[in-house]
């Protein structure tokens, strides 16, 4: 038996989920504008959240020709924004967010570079802060994020050089810290940092290590997937999202037992359920965010804990307002796929 949603046949046992993002800065993930990047997806039939759409304008009445999230987050809407998230509400039970904590997700991929070694990237994104202080961590944070980044627009070597010189700052001044041990690890690693780097220049790098939207879209169709089921994706554009990229993610999905038949990319205005998901992703942002830096709505935080991914890439433990006490925050990060460091470029 098939059915159609969104103009497409769609076999009985086959879902088509909608899917979009925020918090995206590319591969800036300690100087952008935000520190949580959120996935979302949404379940619906779009007939279903043409009228969720339409109901949240009605309630909004905003002259704005597109709603965004921020309209839902105005204080004066906080009544549709708990209709919207709440049990029984529109997308309870039929939407889905994965969460990336930027910090954590720079300090996770630099210790699998280097040390092949996530437990000791959690063990050091934790510790690091109070250990090497407030500057010293930023430091290290942002040389991190410039060796892993692909774009670089300095000498070549700077990215490495930079890095290192950080490393061994730190290791001069906190040698006695529970910390000196990955650090002599870090500064042991610089092979394997010039070899990252020798490889980017030598060809055109296919999946950035440090973009987060690609390994969100194959945890996403993990989600979905589960017990079975066949997934395709509808995506909103954008230019990360290139042809070869889906294919990436395909692919990826595929290798991991995941039932991913595909992802279609359409315009974000043209199909309500990727409206929903719009909303949803960057209500999910910025509440993460809150709860991120000790300002957390204990209302909010409640009513998105349901649509969060366990296996969100979290390393703070004020996480566990958003994953609850039961899961053990940045234990699962590793389940997310990310971009082979040689494969990749």
């Amino acid at each position: 038996m098939r059915h159609k949603i969104g103009g497409r046949g769609v076999t009985w046992n086959e879902l088509e989920v909608a899917c979009d993002e925020s918090g995206s800065d590319g591969e800036n993930l300690t100087g952008g504008n935000t520190d949580v990047f959120a996935h979302a997806s949404v379940r619906l039939p779009v007939d279903s959240a043409a009228g969720f759409v339409q109901e949240i304008r009605n309630r909004i009445r905003s002259p704005a020709e597109e709603y965004k999230a921020n309209h839902l987050l105005r204080e004066k809407h906080r009544a549709v924004l708990e209709w919207l998230l709440a049990p029984g509400g529109p997308i309870h039970g039929t939407a889905h967010v994965h969460l990336t904590e930027k910090a954590f997700f720079v300090v996770d991929r630099t210790a699998d570079l280097l040390l092949d070694d996530g437990t000791e990237g959690l063990a050091l994104f934790r510790d690091g802060p109070r250990a090497f202080g407030e500057e010293g961590w930023r430091e290290f944070l942002e040389a991190a994020n410039q060796l892993l980044r692909v774009r670089n627009d300095g000498e070549p070597a700077e990215p490495v050089d930079t890095f290192f010189r950080a490393v061994d700052d730190l290791r001069r001044t906190h040698s006695r810290t529970a910390l000196a041990l990955t650090l002599e690890r870090l500064a042991a690693a610089r092979p394997r940092a010039d070899s990252y780097r020798a490889a980017i220049l030598d060809r055109p790098v296919l999946v950035p290590v440090l973009n987060p939207l690609l390994p969100a879209i194959v945890r996403t169709a993990a989600h979905w997937s589960a017990g079975g089921r066949r997934v395709r994706l509808v995506h909103d554009r954008q230019n990360m999202l290139t042809p070869e990229r889906i294919a990436w993610i395909e692919e990826t999905a595929r290798r991991a037992g995941i039932g991913l038949d595909g992802v279609r990319l359409v315009v974000a205005r043209e199909d309500p359920r990727v409206q929903l998901a719009d909303f949803l992703a960057g209500i999910a942002r910025k509440i993460a965010s809150d709860v991120l830096h000790g300002r957390a709505d204990p209302v909010l935080t409640a009513l998105l804990r349901p649509y969060v991914d366990p296996a969100s890439v979290w390393g703070d433990p004020a996480g566990r307002a958003l994953f609850g006490e039961e899961n053990g925050v940045g234990e699962n990060n590793r389940s997310v796929p990310s971009a082979d460091f040689n494969s990749a470029v």
